[in-house]
């Protein structure tokens, strides 16, 4: 697409579809941030795209302003999830049958979807959850206590989320790893380590080559393809053999009639171990940096964790925003803060820069754990596509931390972490920590 007759033609300095841009440092890339909230109006923001048949001038409007993001969202007729959400340029047909979920849809087919999977986070199931969560946090700060000290993802925050989501939905445990391997393959797809792209080059020319591109698409492709065959043989056997698990629940059909077509228990296991996974661990990597970079909130939490945990949960969630950004296509001619749209216009939610709004968080860039109101799109925006595992989420994050700084009320991390480069999540891919012990 190219822009509208109206719309600014580029960003200058804050060239948001340039992966150069997400190699900045986190304090650069939030001034930045902070600047475009300033400006007059929406930009656009040209992205490089080295897809085969490729607009030559493809790029997105940026949506960097809390009430901008919260008004896209919640008029889904206007600004559509459809033809993809979750990746910046047109997702290619023959990908679309592992990575084109519900959060790519619009009503009535995602409100279909929604309505069988939210079974899963009934609060009810969620309460049974909430014995076998703490007994997986005490062996996960178990085998942390006998080490003393590695890797703050690996060791501790990655553990949690995968067990879960794999429990969930009937995976054995002896298939926990593979999932993983997928899950960080598929997120990882702009970041060198799983590309096989030298990080020298993707900083210097924006994103993946032509030449890369069917290799890297390969990759994507045999991770989905992986995880749909795997959960594609599980759906079979619970067709014929159902047990009490969320992959049985999908495949059989409930009192109503509902149940989710085969495709869509593929595409609906992958955005769950993607968003599921990622997002979690990655905020509870970042909440223990976050409280050995701030002790005084430390202290202010470990003095009521019970009662102070949830508000903290809120606040480095706001101040984190595991997802960076998700997109829109408009579906018609209107008017957002003085900017024109027009039909097949994309705008990008940028949930990061909405959380650091100063119109609506004083003193944003402060990290206050007593932060209230605290209205923060780090979940997602209001409306059809706000996250359906956000109470999940919540509830591993507060078990896990409970059981880390009980226990070992001296963990920290140390030294910087290795973060994932990405348009799309803000993660950190190895972060070392002590316990102090």
């Amino acid at each position: 697409m190219s822009p509208s007759v109206s719309a600014p033609t580029g960003l200058g300095e804050f060239d948001l579809g340039h992966l150069a841009f997400w190699a900045r440092p986190e304090a650069e890339r939030q001034a930045a941030f902070a600047q475009l909230r300033g400006m007059d109006r929406p930009q656009f923001a040209p992205f490089i795209n080295n897809m085969p048949r490729a607009p030559k001038n493809d790029g997105c409007y940026a949506l960097v302003r809390h009430a901008d993001v919260v008004a896209a969202s919640r008029n889904s007729a206007l600004f559509s999830s459809e033809p993809s959400a979750n990746s910046i340029a047109d997702m290619p047909p023959w990908l679309a049958p592992f990575f084109d979920s519900m959060i790519n849809m619009d009503d009535p087919r995602h409100s279909r979807i929604r309505k069988v999977v939210a079974r899963a986070f009934s609060p009810r199931l969620l309460a049974k959850l909430e014995t076998d969560l703490r007994a997986r946090a005490e062996r996960i700060v178990d085998d942390v206590v006998a080490v003393g000290r590695g890797d703050l993802v690996t060791e501790v925050a990655q553990r949690l989320p995968i067990q879960v989501i794999c429990d969930m939905m009937g995976i054995p445990e002896h298939q926990h790893a593979f999932v993983l391997e997928r899950t960080n393959t598929i997120i990882g797809f702009s970041d060198p380590e799983y590309t096989g792209i030298s990080r020298e080059y993707l900083i210097r020319h924006g994103a993946p080559g032509r030449r890369h591109i069917i290799p890297v698409s390969a990759r994507l492709l045999k991770a989905g393809l992986d995880l749909i065959r795997l959960v594609r043989r599980l759906g079979e056997e619970r067709t014929r053999h159902p047990k009490d698990d969320l992959i049985s629940a999908l495949v059989n059909a409930n009192a109503d009639g509902d149940r989710l077509a085969p495709r869509d228990v593929g595409t609906f296991f992958i955005l769950l171990v993607v968003a599921g996974n990622e997002t979690t661990r990655n905020v509870l990597t970042h909440a223990i940096r976050l409280l050995t970079d701030h002790p005084d909130q430390r202290a202010l939490l470990m003095a009521d964790f019970d009662g102070r945990i949830g508000p903290a949960i809120e606040e480095i969630v706001r101040y984190v925003s595991p997802v960076i950004q998700f997109r829109r296509t408009v579906t018609g001619d209107c008017e957002l803060s003085g900017q024109e749209f027009h039909r097949g216009d994309k705008v990008l939610l940028f949930y990061n820069s909405a959380n650091r709004d100063e119109a609506v968080f004083p003193d944003p860039d402060r990290f206050d754990i007593t932060r209230s109101p605290n209205p923060h799109v780090g979940f997602g925006g209001p409306g059809p596509h706000f996250c359906l595992g956000a109470n999940l989420a919540r509830r591993e994050i507060t078990v896990l931390l409970r059981e880390l700084l009980t226990r070992l009320p001296e963990i920290h991390t140390v030294g910087e972490p290795e973060r994932l480069l990405s348009f799309l999540i803000n993660g950190i891919k190895r972060q070392p920590f002590e316990t102090g012990h």
